[in-house]
């Protein structure tokens, strides 16, 4: 393998520290969510794309960036913000971002220069990380690290306990951040999509030490390069972590990470869903599970979800609209139970995209994130602060001791009746109750006295669809 001093002159420049107007994005002082260095709130609002979906292949050789551009303009217009992508798609052969261990495809390069910049020029900013991680273990006598190909790895499963290979992620990882990491595009690094003690012959120490050293190597060369360092986190496929909970250490806890990720899939509710509640309710149920695992200032997203078995293994494509009630159900519960932003859809439909109606929803998301002050939010799941008599389905939320986000999704019975809700805890006073129609995007709002032990009683719903509740100390 060359050092990255040594690579193509075509595959690679250096550049310089990025001028100081040029706003990343930080994790918050005070609080589980983000801000950009500017001091401004920023959640991330978006979902999953790959290089080889039918919005991105046309930037491969420039085939037709005008048609990526006009996707990009579509997805700001949405209140798109950011997308989680991986830096190769190994589905078809000639998507590896190297050609040959160490050496960068220049094509893939191009491509990338041009993501960069289209995100630039949209206020769109990538979740990077540096493998596909799914097609790379499934074909891998073609992956350019297989020592079939000349790479020094000789299955997957020595990926983290070969040293020479160890140093071929660093690198790919390192030249990414010299040639890109300058750019207000990156959002920040997942390093691992979906770790597992697989990749480590099943040592659970390696996986930890992987961890540390390849975000210790990164860090220090963005320090160098940039002056500083974008957030970094690894993703886990949630199942796994529930066969093997010591994965939490590393998830959620591990010293060298900025913040949380987790794929929330599930079997009978999330993999292959009959109805959009049971979704919902799983999804605030395995938040509600994830942020008691976090440190507390830590912050803490879904970057993977979405209807897997249906798609994978059954070849169905949901319906269009149940398909959008159930990507806007989940949105939601993802908010309201203290994820940052709305949490990241795999398409999984046909063709690989997902719905105008869904970008929709993304907007009226988008539109309600002002309504809180994230940058003093210290959210934890309501529980039983919330407490929601004769109400028939999901009622989730979260909240501080000045501030609070509750969701109303009713069943069908439900539907088009007002419901008396009970928020405890809040420190007592005058409240802003700003209640938004996650359909619509129709706002009402009022103001109202607490209790004298805290508690907000608040008169919901009503609409005959699901509702959002911003609940916030009125100045």
């Amino acid at each position: 393998m060359k050092p990255i001093a040594e690579l193509e002159p075509a595959a690679i420049r250096r550049v310089s520290a990025p001028h100081p107007e040029r706003d990343w994005v930080r994790c918050a002082a005070n609080a589980p969510y983000f801000q950009t260095e500017s001091g401004a709130a920023w959640a991330p609002v978006g979902h999953n794309e790959a290089i080889t979906w039918p919005h991105l292949a046309p930037l491969y050789r420039r085939q037709d960036v005008a048609s990526v551009d006009r996707h990009f303009a579509a997805l700001k217009a949405s209140g798109v913000n950011c997308l989680r992508l991986m830096l190769d798609y190994n589905q078809v052969r000639y998507r590896h971002l190297e050609s040959r261990c160490g050496h960068f495809s220049p094509a893939m390069v191009r491509l990338w220069d041009d993501l960069i910049q289209l995100g630039e020029r949209h206020d769109i900013r990538f979740l990077l990380t540096p493998f596909d991680t799914f097609f790379m273990a499934r074909r891998w006598k073609t992956h350019p690290y297989a020592q079939a190909t000349g790479g020094p790895c000789k299955s997957p499963r020595h990926m983290f306990t070969c040293e020479a290979t160890r140093a071929a992620i660093i690198n790919r990882l390192l030249f990414a951040t010299r040639r890109w990491g300058h750019s207000e595009a990156v959002f920040g690094w997942d390093l691992w999509n979906e770790i597992d003690s697989f990749y480590a012959g099943g040592d659970m120490a390696a996986v930890h030490d992987f961890v540390g050293e390849v975000s210790a190597a990164l860090r220090a060369e963005e320090l160098r390069v940039h002056g500083r360092s974008h957030p970094q986190t690894v993703s886990v496929y949630l199942p796994n972590l529930l066969l093997r909970p010591d994965l939490g250490e590393v998830i959620f806890r591990h010293p060298s990470l900025d913040f949380a990720s987790v794929h929330l899939y599930e079997k009978g509710t999330i993999d292959h869903p009959r109805g959009t509640l049971a979704p919902a309710e799983a999804t605030a149920r395995l938040m509600t599970a994830a942020v008691e695992q976090c440190p507390v200032d830590r912050p803490l997203l879904d970057t993977e979800h979405g209807p897997i078995h249906a798609f994978k293994d059954r070849h169905i494509t949901l319906p269009d609209d149940f398909d959008t009630e159930l990507f806007r159900r989940m949105q939601w519960a993802h908010l309201a139970s203290g994820g940052a932003g709305g949490g990241m859809r795999w398409p999984y439909r046909h063709p690989h995209v997902l719905l105008p109606a869904m970008h929709e929803a993304q907007g009226v998301l988008a539109r309600f994130l002002p309504l809180i002050d994230w940058s003093d939010f210290r959210r934890q799941p309501l529980g039983e602060r919330l407490r929601a008599p004769g109400f028939d389905g999901l009622a989730t939320g979260c909240g501080d001791a000045h501030q609070a986000i509750v969701v109303l999704m009713a069943n069908r019975a439900q539907c088009g009746h007002a419901s008396t809700l009970d928020i405890q805890g809040l420190e007592p006073g005058v409240y802003s109750v700003t209640q938004m129609n996650t359909l619509t995007g129709e706002l009402e709002a009022a103001q109202l006295q607490t209790m004298q032990d805290g508690t907000l009683t608040v008169l919901a719903g009503g609409t005959g669809q699901d509702v959002a509740l911003a609940i916030t100390r009125a100045s």
